[in-house]
């Protein structure tokens, strides 16, 4: 029997992630769910649609468990039987938002991340997955690889920098329990359903797109025909994991789960307005100064302007993904070309217009 402890829940690829262990484990294996006190009926409703979709017990299997990772303890009513009953633990719980405030991104993405190394260590855990992000690149110009951490690097916002001290912080701690750091590209919706929790990043080109005409106008900083524009569907990071985390070849490894092969932010903009139905879709260079200004003139009432997404259309960056790559091989699991869902993702904004740009922080 397994007993999985997992923070994240019930966010967006935490809820999945849930969904894949049930089914992944024999029908022994629990996994618990540290959720904030705040998001726990939104977490029981959750485990109840879990239930529906797939044949796993969830209501059984699945405990919540109120808490808080920004306590060096979890903010939990029994820590000690926490740490007896659990052998693998997962790390999602994060804030992702680019124009975060100082404070709560450092109580939660550094010292948040801090605490669940601790307790994962202080569990003999079998393995700690650790969830990071590409973002750990910085304003870093060239190949960035899967061993690669501390180059010199400088951050364009503080989301960023938390991401990049909380793992550094994590893998300070790899010798006393065995690890696995994950480094999702920037997640967008599921490329089936483009089901999604919020929208930002990328959801900003969108948004312009289908408010204008047959003829679309995206303006866009120059070098924006050069720069990556690396996005992966929700499915993609969570099967990925899924599969890796089961597997003793991960052990000690980082991987990239990032498009190996992703478009440029032009080409990216130019595939939306297809999938938006637009007979013309014209992306504009501008200098990078201006740019913001000018979207802000054009639709000042936008919150997506505001989630910081617009920052990555020049990314030095671009990411290897040898690990993930060779390590998924004959998995069936792949990361999907944008091409093949961004229309999925833009009917889904289409369906869904209510959505906003805040995840569960």
């Amino acid at each position: 029997m397994t007993d999985v402890f997992l923070t994240g829940f019930p966010g967006f690829l935490g809820s999945a992630m849930v969904e894949v262990l049930l089914e992944r484990h024999d029908e022994d294996a629990t996994v618990t769910c540290l959720v904030q006190p705040k998001f726990r009926s939104e977490a029981e409703a959750r485990v109840s649609d879990i239930d529906e979709d797939v044949d796993a017990d969830a209501e059984a299997r699945v405990e919540l468990v109120e808490g808080d990772i920004t306590d060096p303890e979890l903010a939990v009513d029994d820590y000690d039987a926490l740490v007896d009953g659990t052998d693998v633990v997962y790390h999602f719980a994060a804030i992702y938002d680019l124009t975060m405030d100082r404070a709560p991104g450092k109580a939660v993405n550094i010292d948040g991340s801090a605490h669940m190394a601790e307790f994962a260590a202080a569990a003999d855990a079998d393995r700690f997955h650790y969830v990071s992000s590409v973002v750990v690149a910085g304003d870093y110009d060239g190949r960035f690889s899967e061993d690669m951490l501390q180059e010199g690097q400088s951050f364009y916002n503080y989301y960023e920098s938390t991401k990049h001290m909380a793992e550094v912080q994590v893998r300070e701690r790899m010798d006393e329990v065995p690890t696995t750091i994950y480094r999702p590209g920037v997640a967008v919706g599921d490329s089936e359903t483009g089901e999604t929790q919020k929208y930002d990043g990328m959801y900003a080109f969108v948004e312009g797109l289908v408010d204008q005409g047959d003829n679309a106008v995206i303006p866009a900083p120059k070098g924006a025909s050069e720069g990556e524009f690396n996005v992966v569907p929700r499915d993609y990071i969570v099967d990925a994991i899924g599969y890796l985390s089961g597997i003793e070849e991960s052990e000690g490894k980082t991987y990239h789960l990032a498009d190996p092969d992703p478009p440029t932010t032009t080409e990216l903009v130019k595939i939306l307005g297809d999938a938006a139905g637009k007979d013309r879709t014209f992306v504009v260079p501008y200098p990078k100064g201006i740019v913001k200004g000018l979207l802000e003139s054009l639709k000042p009432e936008s919150e997506l302007l505001k989630s910081g997404g617009l920052e990555y259309q020049t990314w030095p960056a671009s990411f290897d993904c040898s690990n993930a790559v060779a390590d998924l091989e004959g998995s069936g699991i792949e990361c999907p070309d944008f091409e093949d869902y961004a229309e999925t993702l833009v009917d889904f904004y289409r369906e869904n217009p209510d959505i906003g740009t805040e995840g569960m922080n």
